[in-house]
């Protein structure tokens, strides 16, 4: 296998051993160290989310104050998002999206720390959190209207079937693509323009890129919790 050439990762730590000691099973899988780093920093946020949670669980009050303020804002915001968005129908979901929307800010923002590297910049990650988008629409479109919900891909008559069926099914498994791709390519273009000026002009230069970068992430999150809800929605409508 051809050598993985990567900046140098907190996450090597561990990955490193790992990947020394088990590389006949990593090639055999073609994982590379990427790969893994990737991994781990997806594991990374999810124990950071876990751990924030579970402190301010443990001591909720009445009268919010300190991080249970903080993450109380959060939640009441994403709550209004969803509300907004899908109507009363929609507060079923609203863990669903919190939990992407947190996640998926999570993975964009952890590659502005120093040897961290974003976990959305790979195309691993964007497709698992698309695939997870695209089998919940479905799911709930199957849970809520049974063998009816073929309708929604059959169109308003039947002789249109034989046309308007290719066509739904193309649209909706292009919706894995479009989440997946444009997550990764935002995420990634960013972290590579941060580590090209990094090399070039180091210091204040690529502090504004890494400005932009947050703004992006905050950008790309509601994107994809946008879409989500939007599909979602569509498919606990009645076909016509």
């Amino acid at each position: 296998m051809a050598a993985d050439i990567h900046p140098p990762m907190m996450t090597d730590v561990i990955s490193n051993p790992l990947m020394h000691s088990m590389q006949q099973f990593w090639d055999s899988w073609n994982i590379t160290h990427t790969d893994l780093n990737n991994v781990l920093n997806t594991w990374l946020v999810m124990i950071i989310l876990i751990v924030v949670s579970l402190a301010v669980k443990s001591k909720l009050e009445m009268i919010p104050k300190g991080l249970q303020n903080f993450w109380e804002v959060i939640v009441s915001t994403l709550e209004d998002i969803v509300v907004q968005t899908m109507g009363e129908h929609g507060r079923p979901y609203f863990p669903l999206i919190a939990s992407l929307a947190l996640f998926i800010l999570g993975c964009n923002l952890i590659g502005i720390l120093p040897w961290m590297q974003s976990a959305t910049n790979n195309l691993n990650t964007t497709l698992a959190l698309a695939l997870v988008s695209f089998v919940t629409t479905h799911y709930v479109g199957i849970r809520e209207h049974g063998t009816h919900y073929v309708k929604h891909f059959m169109g308003p008559v039947p002789w249109l079937i034989p046309l308007m069926l290719p066509i739904e099914l193309i649209g909706h498994f292009s919706r894995i693509i479009s989440l997946a791709f444009r997550l990764f390519g935002n995420i990634m273009g960013e972290d590579l323009a941060i580590i090209i000026l990094t090399l070039l002009l180091p210091y204040l230069v690529p502090l504004p890129m890494m400005v932009l970068q947050v703004f992006t992430s905050f950008i790309q999150t509601l994107v994809f919790i946008m879409l989500t809800m939007m599909y979602i929605s569509g498919s606990l409508e009645e076909a016509h």
